[in-house]
C-alpha cells in the first residue's frame, strides 16, 4: 500500500511528465521519401537551359523543386523516372504550377541543348533538362554526391552510363528536404510534395 504522500508524490510527477509531453515538439511530418532535412550537401546547381540561359535553384523559389540526374540515351532509369513526375503532375491537378522538375544530364557529351529540348518536354511541357560543361557537371554531381560512371564502349558515343537513380526534392523555401528512391510510387510522391506545398 502506497502511503498519501507517496501519492501525492507520484501524481505531481505524472502531471509534470504529461505537461512536458505537451511541450514537445510536434511529430515530423509522414513522408515517403527520405527526410533529408538540413542536409549539408546538394546546396547549389548552376547550368544551362536548352537556350543557353544559365538557370540555378534559386530562381525556383515558391516551388516544390525536384531534381534528377541522367542521361537521354538511358534504357530504363530516367524514362520510367520522367514517366512518373509526367504522373506526378497530372495528379497534382493546379498544384502542379507550384512545382518544378528539373532533369540534369550527367552526358553532356551526347546531350546536346537541342536534344535536351526535344527529349525532357516530351515527358512534361513544364519539364526542364539543364546541361553544362563535363568538368562542371563532375563538380556538381560532386556537390550532390551523385555517382556516374561510362561504361561499355567508352572510346565511341555507344557507351552506357551507371548512375545514382534517386530524385532531390528541395521545399519552397529552397531548402534541401527530402530524397526519393528510384521507383516510388506516384501517389506517395503526390504526398510529399503537398506535404511540402502546407509547408510542413
Amino acid at each position: 500500500m502506497f502511503d498519501r504522500k507517496t501519492v501525492i508524490r507520484w501524481g505531481s510527477l505524472l502531471a509534470m511528465l504529461a505537461s512536458l509531453a505537451g511541450c514537445a515538439p510536434k511529430d515530423k511530418p509522414a513522408f515517403h521519401a527520405t527526410d533529408i532535412t538540413g542536409g549539408d550537401h546538394a546546396q547549389t546547381l548552376v547550368a544551362k537551359d536548352p537556350a543557353g540561359k544559365e538557370r540555378s535553384l534559386a530562381e525556383f523559389r515558391g516551388k516544390v523543386v525536384t531534381l534528377f540526374f541522367g542521361y537521354t540515351q538511358c534504357p530504363d532509369v530516367c524514362p520510367t523516372n520522367l514517366t512518373t513526375m509526367a504522373d506526378v503532375m497530372r495528379k497534382l491537378g493546379p498544384d502542379a504550377d507550384k512545382v518544378q522538375v528539373i532533369f540534369m544530364t550527367v552526358d553532356p557529351e551526347r546531350d546536346t541543348p537541342e536534344l535536351l529540348q526535344q527529349y525532357v518536354p516530351a515527358f512534361n511541357p513544364a519539364f526542364l533538362g539543364l546541361y553544362t560543361t563535363p568538368e562542371q557537371t563532375a563538380a556538381i554531381a560532386k556537390g550532390f554526391k551523385v555517382f556516374y560512371q561510362k561504361q561499355g564502349d567508352v572510346n565511341s558515343s555507344h557507351y552506357t552510363i551507371d548512375h545514382s537513380a534517386g530524385t532531390y526534392v528541395f521545399d519552397p523555401q529552397g531548402r534541401l528536404r527530402l530524397y526519393m528512391k528510384h521507383g516510388e510510387k506516384a501517389e506517395h510522391v503526390v504526398s510529399d510534395i503537398r506535404l511540402l506545398l502546407a509547408g510542413k
